[in-house]
């Protein structure tokens, strides 16, 4: 079942927070990672240039779309 906007917010924050151990904020970030279509979600809050809030970061990672390239071999 895929969490809701605000139950993945709650998440970022905690993690933003350091709310837990390492071991905690881990299964929070394998969590998150697993309920957005971003595949480094993590980078948005960690070793983003912007000070992004926990908002933002799920909005981004929510909206984020893979850039599909053409096959070349055809």
């Amino acid at each position: 079942m895929a969490l809701s906007r605000s139950e993945l917010i709650s998440i970022v924050e905690k993690i933003m927070q350091a709310e837990g151990t390492e071991e905690e904020l881990d299964e929070l970030l394998d969590v998150l990672g697993k309920n957005v279509p971003h595949p480094e979600v993590s980078n948005l809050i960690f070793w983003n240039d912007q000070e992004l809030s926990a908002e933002e970061v799920v909005d981004e990672a929510l909206s984020y779309q893979p850039i599909v390239l053409p096959d070349k071999a055809h």
